[in-house]
């Protein structure tokens, strides 16, 4: 499996017998490596990338891939691209989905969303479920009860490959978007992490300033999406932090009015299941993301749904984002149920920490009406709808000032909504006045 002895290449055209243009890219194969007597390695086929430019906004293309010269191209596709930048240009339909997997609930959940025809895919996180599994494809629903005297957490790469071409119907003509989750890390030899979520997917880091796959920001017509990492140092004397100040800065809100965020795990999420796991996270970003008026917030991580009132600081703003937790994608390790408001099920606060990530910030709140506690003792008041139901949401921006955000649950029948919602935003209340970048 030697990348250099096949050619990356892409014809691509606005009509499908006319795709004179042609774009030449790089290609790479990952591993998966075990230092352990039994476990099974892995190396992945050859993954091509390659940048498409000269593309108009708004415009249908076709394209074929492969190599010509073997010859090996694939099927005849096609795609839309987003539309340029500006306060009156959004796409049609954005789907929004995380913890997907590779289940009968994941096959339901595709199948409502392409129903719904999205002209763009956000996934956010956890996406093939692959560190299910051990390295014979031996899989459970809970890996570390099923498999707790294992020498590393491993991972059957396999399953990614099945998952991509599960895929392949929706993002052969959607474009998709993708953040790591927790299910991405896939620890192997030397403290690897994320060697298939790096190599699988693309990412524009270096067009948004970013040195890291996990973490970037693009436009949308007149939507500034930052796509952060939950996974990654977000300290405030980071990397990740650093850039977030100084992307966040350059963001026109004539130019694009909405700013949204996404990252895996969630700040606002009232279950029991990763109850105030990421606060660290929030206690790090947050003030930074209210300073520059982000209007949504999209997380995964809970495998339920859950949608917020605008919130800053566990109390009601109404410069605050709304944050809406879609971690209901389908995955196999079934659905979060409990809330942590209900009669015995706060948990205690030295099991709240994130294992990967380290660190303690998650204590009694000290004002509002969770006080003294760790749990708020009724659904709090934040939380503006919440239940335990496979699904996906649709984002459909309207204007400069509204938006509207339905959740489509998997048992209803297509095109029935569970939740629907207008997002507004109020620039005049709620002013943001963008930085001077020398």
């Amino acid at each position: 499996m030697d990348p250099k002895t096949v050619g990356s290449v892409v014809k691509y055209g606005r009509w499908r017998f006319g795709m004179t243009k042609r774009a030449m890219g790089h290609s790479l194969v990952y591993s998966q490596l075990y230092p352990f007597k039994g476990l099974q390695n892995y190396t992945s086929g050859i993954i091509h990338h390659v940048r498409l430019t000269g593309l108009k906004p708004n415009t249908f293309y076709y394209y074929q891939c492969g190599d010509p010269s073997i010859p090996a191209m694939s099927d005849v596709h096609y795609f839309r691209t987003m539309p340029a930048s500006g306060p009156r240009s959004y796409p049609g339909r954005i789907a929004i989905i995380g913890d997907l997997g590779l289940t009968y609930n994941t096959t339901s959940t595709i199948d409502h969303l392409m129903s719904n025809h999205p002209n763009l895919v956000l996934l956010i996180g956890d996406a093939s479920y692959a560190n299910l599994y051990l390295t014979n494809g031996t899989g459970a629903d809970c890996y570390s009860c099923a498999f707790s005297d294992t020498p590393i957490h491993e991972t059957y790469q396999p399953r990614w490959d099945y998952w991509g071409r599960f895929m392949q119907p929706l993002v052969s003509k959607v474009p998709l978007m993708m953040i790591e989750g927790n299910h991405e890390i896939e620890e192997q030899i030397e403290k690897k992490t994320f060697a298939a979520y790096s190599s699988r997917f693309a990412f524009p880091s270096e067009e948004s300033g970013s040195s890291s796959t996990f973490y970037y920001s693009f436009n949308a017509g007149g939507i500034h999406f930052v796509m952060l990492g939950g996974y990654t140092d977000y300290n405030k004397s980071g990397d990740q932090y650093q850039w977030l100040k100084k992307d966040l800065a350059k963001v026109d809100r004539k130019v694009t009015p909405w700013l949204v965020a996404t990252w895996h795990p969630p700040w606002y999420s009232t279950y029991t299941a990763h109850y105030r796991e990421a606060e660290c996270m929030r206690v790090a970003m947050e003030d930074l993301l209210y300073k520059y008026g982000v209007d949504i917030v999209f997380n995964g991580h809970v495998h339920a749904y859950e949608r917020s009132n605008r919130v800053y600081n566990y109390n009601l703003d109404p410069c605050g984002p709304v944050h809406i937790t879609i971690g209901d994608g389908g995955n196999r390790e079934k659905m979060a149920i409990t809330h942590a408001d209900e009669p015995g099920n706060c948990p205690k606060p030295s099991t709240t920490l994130d294992k990967f990530m380290g660190g303690f910030c998650a204590f009694n709140f000290t004002s509002g009406p969770a006080s003294g506690k760790f749990c708020w003792d009724r659904q709090p008041d934040y939380s503006a709808y919440r239940e335990s139901s496979f699904g996906h949401g649709i984002l459909e921006v309207k204007n400069e000032t509204h938006a509207l955000w339905t959740w489509y649950r998997n048992q209803d029948a297509y095109g029935t909504t569970g939740d629907v919602v207008y997002i507004v935003r109020q620039p005049d209340r709620c002013p943001v006045e963008p930085d001077v970048i020398n």
